[in-house]
């Protein structure tokens, strides 16, 4: 299940993003210099469509699988640990805008600042909003459908070669 949210939580981006693109350039990623306003408008665009809220787990995760490693060797120094793991992660807390900046990087690389205020656009809308709320549902329902059709699929595909196997007298 974790997998399946994993992929969807990636589905959603890419979708996000590009879904409101109203012309994506087939030119491959900018190599010059991007201008200030362009850094801005992938922010806005960032900001829109919540483009980086999974990120924000990363620290605690990574503080809780180091203090359950830490406490596992040493469960007589449980508090301690909780506390130093807690006043570090809090430490490095400030460095998340770091990757708050390399996304927005990667935003400007791949869409012009024009295709960027137009995906901010979109999704600052409410159909755009609840474009973004309901596509969790939407990519669960879509894989649902997708299984089934798959087994669908795989079964009839199976019967129609098996159905040509006989018919050649290759059984």
């Amino acid at each position: 299940m974790r997998r399946i949210v994993g992929k969807a939580i990636a589905i959603s981006m890419f979708v996000a993003a590009s879904f409101a693109v109203v012309v994506v350039s087939n030119a491959p990623l900018q190599a010059q210099e991007i201008s200030e306003e362009h850094i801005a408008a992938a922010k806005k665009a960032i900001s829109a469509t919540s483009g980086t809220e999974q990120l924000n787990g990363i620290l605690p995760a990574a503080a809780d699988n180091l203090a359950g490693q830490l406490i596992a060797s040493r469960p007589d120094l449980e508090a301690q640990i909780t506390d130093f793991v807690n006043e570090s992660a809090l430490e490095l807390a400030p460095r998340r805008g770091d990757l708050e900046k390399e996304v927005a990087m990667i935003y400007a690389r791949v869409f012009s600042e024009e295709e960027l205020l137009k995906i901010s656009e979109f999704f600052s809308t409410t159909p755009g909003q609840k474009f973004l709320t309901e596509l969790p549902l939407i990519i669960r329902e879509m894989g649902k459908a997708s299984n089934l059709w798959g087994t669908g699929i795989n079964r009839d595909l199976s019967k129609k070669v098996q159905e040509k196997l006989d018919a050649a007298g290759l059984n």
